[in-house]
């Protein structure tokens, strides 16, 4: 995750995150999260109290960042087509800057329990309805195509859900030149 590894906790969540993606969660025990943090097993449950609580703060760290820019850009004056490449863009830094904790909340958020899992996927169910909104209103606005919302969504969400997977430096491509290129193809389409 994204922030300054200012306690063990921080570095505790960054590596889990890492082998989440690597292992998956499930794959992954406190004695491996350990050794990747050389520390006990036993020494890390001063820092958290369980490998459940790594995944909820990893998983929540994420949707509440995809929230809260989605909040931000929803009361801007910008056009729909800003507020929709705003949101593409956010995706796509957070998967160059942090893809090990998105990664973690797209494919491990199963994982979470009870009140938790219920309150991720009603997180998840408030950005794709704010994400649709937004199309629809643009749709609306004549700034979009007339096509159907959802197919337009995940489209979207499907489209710069790779990123995480393929992305590394080395690949040929800036982060920047990335940005604007699935920006594009997107948003005008590949024909000329």
């Amino acid at each position: 995750m994204k922030k300054v590894k200012t306690n063990k906790r921080q570095l505790i969540l960054d590596e889990a995150a890492k082998l989440f993606k690597e292992r998956g969660f499930a794959g992954t025990s406190m004695r491996d999260l350990g050794a990747q943090v050389g520390m006990e097993a036993a020494s890390m449950y001063n820092h958290i109290n369980s490998k459940d609580e790594i995944l909820e703060t990893i998983c929540f760290y994420v949707s509440n960042t995809y929230i809260s820019h989605l909040t931000e850009i929803e009361n801007t004056a910008d056009s729909y087509v800003d507020k929709i490449k705003a949101l593409i863009r956010l995706h796509i830094r957070l998967m160059v800057e942090d893809g090990a904790a998105v990664s973690v909340g797209n494919n491990d958020w199963k994982y979470l329990t009870g009140n938790k899992l219920a309150e991720f996927k009603e997180a998840r169910k408030r950005y794709e309805r704010g994400f649709a909104t937004l199309i629809e209103e643009g749709i609306a606005a004549g700034e979009f195509q007339p096509v159907n919302v959802s197919v337009a969504l995940f489209t979207i969400l499907s489209a710069v859900r790779w990123v995480e997977l393929w992305y590394r430096p080395g690949r040929g491509v800036s982060p920047e030149e990335l940005e604007e290129n699935i920006m594009t193809i997107l948003l005008n389409g590949l024909a000329r």
